[in-house]
């Protein structure tokens, strides 16, 4: 749980008291709402922003309060208005007989609905195979690709064991090029040296 602050108010906080009271007053809430939102933001009780309200921040506001309170009046007058007309447009759809017109009319739009429905309902399964056999495909070509990568593996393997091999025996050709040149009249050569062991 929050401790509830007992500090000084900042001017930020006074700001902030201020807008959330004149949306409540604007929106035609009562200003302990807005008192326990802004204690909620600050971690101050409601309490405490309603004595700060009404002890120093409304008189700052006057003007502003005035403004929202036409704001308000102008708010539900256009309530009223609406809910008068939507009134209306009601009694006026109770009050029309339907016609056989209006009947086929209606049965026309709503078959047309259901078959656009069921052609998509298609589509989308139609789509949905494709999509199983791609995921099918992928799956495949990632078992082939793994394959591949180990026969490559394989073959690097191979390919060095071979360089390995072929530099050995150029380093023995180049060893047995050397006794020749150190000991031409010897009959022992290196290859003869591996023959006897």
């Amino acid at each position: 749980m929050t401790s509830v602050r007992q500090d000084a108010w900042t001017q930020d906080e006074d700001l902030l008291l201020a807008e959330v009271v004149l949306r409540y007053i604007r929106e035609g809430g009562t200003q302990l709402q807005a008192f326990e939102e802004v204690g909620q933001l600050l971690s101050r009780t409601a309490a405490a922003c309603g004595f700060r309200w009404n002890s120093y921040v409304r008189k700052q506001y006057k003007e502003e309060i005035e403004l929202a309170k036409k704001q308000r009046k102008e708010r539900k007058k256009e309530a009223a208005a609406s809910e008068e007309r939507e009134r209306k447009r009601k009694e006026e759809i109770t009050d029309k007989s339907l016609t056989w017109s209006d009947v086929i009319t209606f049965l026309q739009t709503h078959g047309q609905k259901a078959h656009d429905s069921q052609r998509i309902a298609d589509e989308n399964r139609a789509l949905k195979k494709d999509m199983e056999q791609l995921q099918q495909m992928i799956t495949k070509l990632q078992a082939e690709k793994e394959a591949l990568q180990k026969q490559l593996f394989a073959v690097q393997e191979e390919y060095k064991t071979l360089l390995a091999i072929m530099e050995r025996a150029r380093k023995m050709a180049e060893l047995e090029e050397e006794q020749e040149r150190k000991a031409p009249l010897s009959g022992n050569t290196v290859l003869e040296k591996v023959e006897k062991s």
